[in-house]
């Protein structure tokens, strides 16, 4: 298809691209007059022509020899004032020629730069972009009336808006980088054309540029020497341990990969190495394998990150159709570097139409929906949308889909065999009597003593063998040669006891019935015996065999499938759509609104969207306007809708349960707190727990020892029925004789055996209690690692501020006031509140504020505050004079140690609430009064000779969580020690550990941030484990677990055996943990110690039973039972086919006992503890005000020593 605007065909000449800034394209009549004068003005030198209205830029494709000036002045002339122009036409000579000298002298003067990169060093340099800032032809009033004759939107609106601002804004002394590379041409050809003289390389003066060629885009490098590279890969094919075992031991012999992470849950692994050009090597090897392998991101994890609103996006392109395309594309973009920030990081081709851009956005007038205009502007037949490339759970799903399938057809096709497989190989062997005239029919020798009935099932099973149990076939002889091809780097003797995995197994198993029997027949044909026994034939086996193993797998690889399932329902809250609230002005200057329901992916930061009641947020934001209430309990567990009003933040994935509201976007897709969640748990699912590694190692070994006990168990057999040993009636076979008797229990070993119940044991339970955990509020990024090492926890610190108590402001949680006994100075309560709020408004203290906010709450007397003084670390003194013409007195206000400085005077009923204030590890404020003297001849130290008297106290405290001593109290219960860091005083650490129940000798107080992460690693040196929850070890140390708010304690964190962060919002990455605690609710902490315990039980549990299940299994599939003989006569064995059923429900077992941990079933399931406050703590954040009030508020805080108030 070729473009609608294509004159007749013309010789294959290398055209030129020459692009022109227009200040008035408004709308399709002016792109079909700007069409028209063109290709009038150059006739058939135009090859087409590409108005953009949204970029008021028109690219034209011409010839080389075409007049650049006659269409500059045509266009003109048709009046459009042409603002710019810039071409890849000829060499600087020609352009001179035709362009206004001195305008393009300017224009390059302001516009001209010179892109080039790293890549281009020592070439000549490219051309850029030069873009006039005015008209080159004509004046300002022709160009109107030539407008309006052509520009129906502007005869509509009449002949002012034909002066429409110039789109781009006036040119500044340097452009941005658009972040393309613009490549030098080819040496130009001597040419000449109607005078023209032929240009050369000479006469190209040093400030001339050469021509545009191509566009080549770049990555700003901001990468250290020896960079790091992470590859995400999707892996097909994966079964068992012993498939992730092959693919790790295989890659980590590579010396340029220096890490490999294989997930046999996700089906995928992440590789780190040294060269990025090597990532379609780790495909390959994988590939080489047997697996099916692709990367689905590349990552430098030495790159330094971006600002936090730069937005990198894909773009997919429809509608090219030719190689020029592309170019047109590339060019209207480039038009956007002039007044923001945009670099192109690949551009499109017309055979992949995906270009890859960088900009920064700014909402309303540059944003993605403008670049997709923009891009669509360029031609009518073009589509521009964001093409999102699978991500790594859609491949994995895609990869568990095709699996599924493939596994799907085959037991269809293994299915629809069996049942002829079992009414010839059952029904009519076993079942029916031997007087029945069809078996008799079917068991009469036919061909060389085989039977018709043998000849049957050989015809059924040898498609079930070929084309259903293939999928075992290839990827065992794959694992075969891989170690042994001769580039194999695993030593000769290793060979021989680490090879296989669960596809061996099965392989083998179905090829030895399948090649024994196939033998008989072979057999008979050479040595023609009269009649051949039945039960020497174990086609029947090969096809329930094949029938069973992939029904076991089918159900396994579906039930793997589920274990995701939590996390990925975390990705698919957010909304696909939202309601854009557009903003525009009008031609009179007012603003007018409308909503827009878009794609959320065309969001960008500050774009304002709208929430209706009952929807979820597309993505994070402030709220701009209006207040409601959201459940966030998606994220947090927190059944109680929040309330939120302007300016505070809402997420992507909680529900709007009020009103609407407006948001201003500060995170778009990719970038949100339910990203951040599920990227930190998808993380944690990476990190393998010391159990699996177990598993690995037994795994690893696992199919050698089978495939030894399987030959021993056929040479056991063999030489003690060839020898007499056993007794001659054990013999149920009469024909092979005692090789085919033996082979039988061979061939059920091999079966039986399974290891699959072993790499599933600890990664299918660790995955259900990740997407648990995110369920309660708790992202598991440690992983496995931090379950297993979370389930022996022996001592637990808490951070006293922010994680024991609310943190935050302090807060007045109680006060006193007196007025004074008989024969005082008397100072109503009113007046002294008034004084207080009056003082400490000149301060910016916390503790300040919290008493102006106290003092707040009730309306007080006004009054002027005079020589006002700070007493440092102590509290300020001042005089106060109140304005309903009351006495001026004097007051200091501030700590116990001003009050002694100036030896105010405490009456005894206070200093007893006092006292108990102290006991209750509150903060103390004091407020002491005295008239002002009235002793003219006093100097200014004079008044402070009079005794001040305590009138006014205040309790200062940080409120406990209300939750704090009741979670302290599960701990002890449960026999965990707990411990308080604090950076408080001993007498106030020690209040505030008496009131939680911490023992004093648990309390460690006065330290400094820097010395919590020691602190930790002395507990850990001499702490020891605790043996049933009584008894201390007298070899194992404890393992320690550090709770706290991830700012301060990070060295903590990262020095505790577990983690925990308390984080809230964005605050959800902390690094240094293992464990993040969404909501700041320490209830979740024995949520989480309690769903360790539940994950690793259970871990231990599958792996056990797997265990049980081979140790068991492989005995009597070996004929330990055998000489039992049962009620009916016959001695107790273990069919092949029967054993193919369990091992396929050994498989399947261990799966559903992981996914029974989703469930609250009574011991299957899990079920949190439910810890109840008291009421009285749940109003931890009330102000207490009454000084008779009987319930006093669980708080604490730390004492003001030398701190001013």
């Amino acid at each position: 298809m070729a473009p609608s605007d294509t004159r007749q065909s013309r010789p294959p000449t290398e055209p030129a691209i020459t692009s022109f800034l227009l200040g008035n394209l408004h709308c399709p009549t002016c792109v079909s007059a700007i069409k028209e004068v063109l290709y009038a003005s150059c006739k058939d030198k135009i090859r087409w022509v590409s108005p953009n209205i949204v970029t008021a830029v028109v690219t034209v494709e011409h010839d080389l020899d075409a007049p650049i000036s006659t269409m500059a002045a045509e266009l003109s002339r048709a009046g459009f004032e042409v603002c710019g122009v810039t071409t890849s036409a000829g060499d600087r000579t020609t352009q001179e020629a035709h362009l206004d000298s001195e305008a393009t002298t300017a224009a390059m003067n302001i516009c001209g730069k010179e892109a080039t990169s790293s890549r281009h060093k020592g070439k000549q340099p490219a051309a850029a972009s030069s873009w006039l800032r005015s008209p080159l032809f004509g004046s300002k009033s022709s160009h109107i009336d030539a407008h309006l004759k052509n520009c129906e939107d502007c005869r509509g609106k009449g002949s002012d808006s034909a002066i429409r601002p110039d789109p781009i804004p006036s040119a500044q002394p340097t452009t941005r980088n658009l972040g393309v590379v613009i490549r030098p041409p080819a040496p130009s050809r001597s040419r000449s054309n109607n005078g023209e003289s032929s240009s050369s390389s000479a006469s190209s003066s040093a400030s001339s540029s050469p021509p545009i060629m191509s566009i080549e885009s770049f990555a700003s490098p901001n990468l250290d020497d020896a960079p790091i590279w992470r590859a995400t890969v999707a892996i097909g094919g994966m079964t068992c341990a012993a498939c992730s075992n092959a693919i790790t031991k295989e890659l980590s012999k590579r010396d340029w990969i220096s890490n490999i992470a294989v997930n046999l849950i996700t089906n995928s692994a992440t590789v780190d190495f040294a060269d990025r050009s090597k990532a379609d090597k780790i495909v390959d090897e994988i590939e080489d394998l047997g697996y099916d392998a692709a990367i689905d991101t590349i990552t430098n994890l030495k790159e330094e990150k971006t600002g936090q609103e730069e937005r990198t996006v894909e773009i997919s392109v429809e509608g090219m159709y030719c190689d020029h395309c592309p170019r047109r594309t590339i060019q209207n973009l480039e038009t956007f570097g002039l007044r923001y920030t945009l670099r192109v990081d690949r551009e499109p081709t017309h055979q992949h139409p995906i270009m890859k851009v960088t900009y920064v956005p700014s909402s309303p007038d540059f944003t993605i929906r403008r670049i997709l205009a923009s891009i669509e502007a360029s031609d009518p037949a073009f589509k521009a949308s964001i093409y999102h490339p699978p991500t790594l759970e859609e491949r994995s799903k895609e990869i568990q889909r095709k699996h599924l399938r493939q596994i799907l057809y085959r037991v269809i096709f293994t299915g629809i065999l069996c049942i002829p497989t079992f009414v010839l190989g059952i029904v009519y062997m076993t079942l029916l009597p031997d007087s029945n005239m069809e078996k008799h029919y079917l068991m009469m020798p036919w061909v060389a003593g085989i039977s018709r009935l043998q000849m049957a099932l050989f015809i059924l099973a040898t498609p079930v063998y070929f084309f259903a149990a293939d999928m075992f076939h290839l990827r065992a002889f794959k694992e075969i040669w891989t170690l042994w091809k001769p580039e194999s780097r695993t030593p000769i003797l290793q060979r021989f006891y680490r090879f296989g995995s669960m596809n061996t197994l099965m392989s083998l198993g179905t090829t030895i019935a399948y090649v024994s029997s196939t033998s008989q027949l072979i057999s008979a044909a050479i040595y023609r015996p009269k009649e051949i026994n039945d039960a020497n034939f174990y086609f029947d086996a090969v096809v329930f065999l094949t029938f069973f193993l992939l029904l076991g797998r089918l159900i396994e690889s579906y039930s793997k499938s589920k274990t995701g399932d939590a996390v990925e329902a975390l990705a698919r809250l957010r909304p696909t759509t939202a309601i854009l609230v557009e903003q525009s002005t009008d031609s009179n200057g007012q603003r007018h609104t409308e909503d827009i329901v878009v794609k959320t992916e065309l969001l960008d930061f500050g774009d304002l969207v709208r929430i209706p009641h009952g929807t979820s947020p597309p993505a994070d934001g402030i709220i701009v306007q209006g207040a409601t209430s959201f459940d966030e309990s998606s994220l947090t567990g927190e059944s109680r809708p929040i309330k939120k009003g302007p300016g505070e933040e809402v997420y992507a994935g909680t529900v709007n349960k009020a009103g609407p509201v407006v948001i201003r976007i500060t995170g778009v897709s990719g970038n949100s707190m339910l990203d951040q969640i599920v990227r930190i748990v998808r993380e944690g699912q990476t990190k393998r727990a010391p159990m699996e590694q177990l598993a690995d190692i037994l795994t690893t070994y696992f199919v050698p020892c089978v495939t030894l006990v399987a030959v021993v168990t056929w040479l056991m057999w063999l030489s003690l029925g060839v020898s007499g040993v056993i007794p001659g009636h054990f013999l149920d076979v009469t024909s092979g004789g005692w090789v085919s008797f033996s082979l039988q229990f061979a061939i059920a070993v091999f079966v039986v055996a399974c290891p699959c119940g072993l790499a599933l044991a600890a990664p299918t339970a660790i995955f259900v209690g990740a997407g648990l955990a995110a369920r309660y509020g708790i992202l598991a990024k440690g992983g496995g690692l931090a379950f297993e090492t979370a389930s022996r926890i022996d001592c637990v610190v808490f951070d006293k501020t922010g994680t024991l108590t609310m943190g935050g402001e302090p807060k007045i949680t109680d006060s006193k006031f007196l007025d004074g006994e008989r024969g005082e100075f008397t100072v109503p309560k009113p007046l002294i509140m008034a004084a207080l709020k009056a003082i400490e408004e000149n301060s910016s203290h916390t503790i300040a504020k919290a008493i102006v906010s106290y003092c707040s709450l009730q309306p007080l007397p006004t009054g002027q505050v005079e020589d006002l003084q700070e007493i440092p670390g102590k509290g300020m003194r001042a005089v106060f004079t109140p304005n309903d013409g009351s006495a001026a007195f004097e007051m200091i206000v501030g700590n116990k140690a001003l009050m002694e400085q100036f030896s105010a005077t405490v009456s005894l009923s206070l200093d007893a609430t006092l006292a108990m204030w102290t006991a209750g590890a509150n903060s103390i404020a004091l407020a002491a009064v005295k008239p002002i003297s009235d002793k003219e001849n006093e100097g200014p130290e004079s008044i402070f000779e009079s005794t001040y008297s305590v009138r006014g106290a205040l309790a200062i405290s940080d409120p406990i969580r209300p939750e704090s001593a009741a979670v302290i109290a599960a701990l002890q219960s449960r026999g965990i020690q707990v411990y308080m860091l604090s950076g408080d005083n001993a007498a106030t650490a020690r209040a505030v550990g008496n009131r939680l129940g911490i023992d004093v000798e648990h309390v460690l107080a006065e330290v400094l941030p820097a010395q919590k992460a020691d602190r930790i690693k002395y507990l850990q040196s001499t702490l020891k484990a605790q043996i049933g929850g009584k008894k201390e070890s007298t070899t194992k140390r404890a393992i320690v677990a550090m709770v706290g708010d991830g700012v301060n304690d990070a060295p903590a964190l990262a020095q505790a055996d577990v983690g925990v962060a308390i984080g809230s919002g964005s605050d959800v990455a902390i690094s240094s943990a293992g464990f993040v605690l969404v909501k700041s609710d320490l209830r979740n902490v024995l949520t989480l110690l309690e769903l360790s315990k539940a994950v690793f039980r259970r871990i231990k549990l599958n792996f056990g039973w797997a265990l049980v299940y081979n140790v068991l299994a492989v005995p009597v599939a070996a004929g330990a039972l055998y000489p039992i003989v049962g009620p009916g006569g016959e001695h107790v064995r273990l069919d092949p086919v029967w054993a193919a059923l369990a091992m396929a429900l050994s498989s399947i077992s261990v799966v559903m006992s992981s996914l029974l941990l989703r469930s609250r079933l009574w011991i299957v399931g899990f079920r949190p503890s439910i810890v109840e406050v008291a009421e009285a703590d749940s109003q931890a954040e009330e102000q207490v005000g009454d000084d008779d009030s009987s319930e006093r508020v669980v708080v604490i805080s730390s004492e003001i020593n030398d701190d001013k108030i």
